[in-house]
């Protein structure tokens, strides 16, 4: 199912008492500074990770799935007849005001993080130093045991390249295009977490070469004691930057940990605690309360309060995004961090921000509230001055971060919901009380200024664009 959106006017700041009420089927979205300009349905699948691509002259957003739910079986693909588990959307957004699904790729059969693949990143072959040059490849997990290649140079007809399988858990990796070192986060079976993080030379996507195996002390085969924080997921600054920002814990026990990318890639492989160690350069513990979902580096910032200061003018800034797990606020808030890292062995928080509750009663919504994930996009358009914020039941919050001692929300955008938007429920005198409500999960955005969101609760993909004074702030006309 696809259609065409028209543009929504932004609406002003609603009262609470109307804002407090559950969202039904025919309600119009929220929003201030921010106005939708297409929307697909994405088959009414549960949508984790958009990356967006330019390719040739087209763009294509190629798009990750939770697995299905208990409560709703699987989507029929309208392009097969067949229903098929949650999978990759591949959608082409060039004209984002008609969003046009080309094709989904069915995904491991499972429930929610166990099924599904959610993850997805994208190559071209131009780009890695050993690739097709006429190719473009699309890694992405499958379910919980595998990381798989695709040749996607034709968007509609995807071909498979490459499988990795034998894994116990994959979640949120990262790609390094120009030189095709690819940061896996997954779960090799003699680890004793989860996740963990298996560095790989995809340079040439064909044949795969391992480079080794990463996580933090205590982590690895053979350890005893206790059992840290497992992996969410990195970001790497490529060779230039020669560091990547690890993210462990999701919504507890958050970990920040900086590493010299030139001594992960080609140090000693055994995972000792010594070779664990080696690459560190600094570390950030978060609250017990608070995970460490997202870490998006933010380097080189200039801080008008400080431009006449001797030191310190421009600092090196990690936004920490946690991730809100139990619905209806049944744990501590999930927020967004910002932490100077200028002097990477002492990193220090510096500032914090939240959606106020009371702006929209949220916690008596349904579903999750509280922080999720940032945008992790570096095109110019709006790095190092806006961020994007996904907020669950709260939508994409846009966040002016050129001051990040003193960040200040821009605009937001909550979708209305549809006759596909999934319930969430809690436990309640042994019983189910469930409320349907928008879950915004993950956020991308691309060189032309557009913001793509997704929805957790079926509610499928918003493409979107800022107004007003928010789009003064990223310099767009």
């Amino acid at each position: 199912m696809m259609r065409l959106v028209l543009f929504i006017a932004s609406l002003p700041l609603l009262a609470s008492a109307a804002l407090a009420q559950q969202q039904k089927i025919g309600d119009p979205p929220e929003a201030s500074n921010m106005r939708l300009v297409g929307w697909n349905d994405l088959q009414a699948r549960s949508a984790y990770q958009p990356t967006i691509h330019h390719q040739g002259d087209r763009w294509i957003a190629y798009i990750g799935h939770h697995g299905g739910t208990d409560a709703v079986p699987d989507p029929v693909n309208p392009m097969t007849g067949k229903a098929e588990p949650n999978g990759t959307s591949i959608v082409d957004v060039t004209d984002p005001a008609n969003p046009k699904y080309l094709r989904h790729i069915p995904g491991q059969e499972g429930k929610y993080e166990a099924g599904g693949a959610q993850m997805v990143r994208v190559c071209d072959g131009a780009s890695l130093p050993k690739g097709d040059k006429n190719a473009v490849y699309m890694l992405r997990t499958f379910g919980s045991e595998a990381h798989e290649i695709w040749n996607v140079a034709d968007p509609a007809n995807p071909k498979l390249v490459t499988r990795l399988a034998g894994l116990k858990d994959t979640h949120k990796s990262w790609w390094e295009c120009d030189t095709g070192i690819a940061y896996l986060v997954s779960g090799a079976p003699d680890w004793r977490v989860r996740r963990m993080t298996q560095v790989y030379d995809l340079s040439d996507p064909v044949h795969p070469k391992k480079i080794r195996d990463f996580g933090l002390p205590g982590q690895q085969p053979g350890a005893t004691g206790a059992v840290p924080t497992e992996l969410h997921g990195p970001i790497s600054t490529g060779p230039r930057g020669n560091r990547v920002y690890f993210g462990y814990g999701t919504n507890k026990g958050g970990i920040l940990q900086i590493v010299d990318r030139e001594k992960l890639l080609k140090g000693p492989a055994a995972p000792t605690d010594e070779n664990l160690r080696s690459p560190e350069v600094g570390r950030l513990s978060m609250s017990a309360w608070n995970g460490a979902h997202t870490t998006f580096p933010m380097l080189q910032m200039p801080v008008a309060e400080f431009a006449a200061d001797g030191e310190g003018a421009k600092r090196d800034i990690v936004m920490i995004v946690d991730e809100a797990i139990q619905n209806e606020c049944r744990e501590a808030r999930q927020m967004v961090w910002f932490a100077d890292v200028s002097i990477e062995a002492r990193p220090m928080m510096i500032s914090s921000w939240t959606v106020p509750e009371a702006s929209g009663h949220f916690c008596q919504r349904g579903g999750r509230f509280g922080a999720h994930s940032s945008n992790e996009s570096m095109d110019p358009v709006f790095y190092k001055k806006m961020a994007f914020i996904a907020f669950f039941n709260a939508g994409i919050r846009a966040l002016d971060v050129r001051d990040p001692y003193h960040p200040v929300e821009m605009g937001y955008f909550i979708p209305a919901i549809t006759e596909k938007t999934d319930k969430r429920c809690v436990r309640e005198g042994g019983q189910d009380r469930c409320k349907t409500a928008i879950q915004t999960n993950n956020v991308e955005t691309d060189s032309r200024g557009y913001i793509y969101i997704v929805d957790r609760a079926n509610t499928g993909l918003h493409i979107l664009e800022l107004a007003g004074p928010a789009r003064a702030v990223a310099g767009l006309k």
